[in-house]
């Protein structure tokens, strides 16, 4: 079994924290892996995708990007 077929019931994550309070964060689905985002902390935080140089996320933190099972 390969890699991609092992993880294709999971998807992406972009979370971010949202206007809605302090434990209140948002998501975005990815359509790249895990592994080909980097995130940069600073005064803005921003999440790049490595396999293209796009900024997909420039703004307030904590942001997270993680991997979750998709929902059915």
């Amino acid at each position: 079994m390969s890699q991609p077929d092992f993880f294709n019931d999971q998807v992406t994550i972009l979370r971010i924290p949202s206007w809605l309070g302090r434990d209140v964060h948002e998501e975005r689905e990815l359509p790249l892996t895990l592994g080909d985002y980097k995130v940069t902390p600073g005064d803005r935080w921003t999440v790049t995708s490595l396999k293209t140089n796009e900024v997909v996320y420039n703004g307030i933190g904590p942001v997270d990007v993680v991997r979750e099972r998709a929902k059915a």
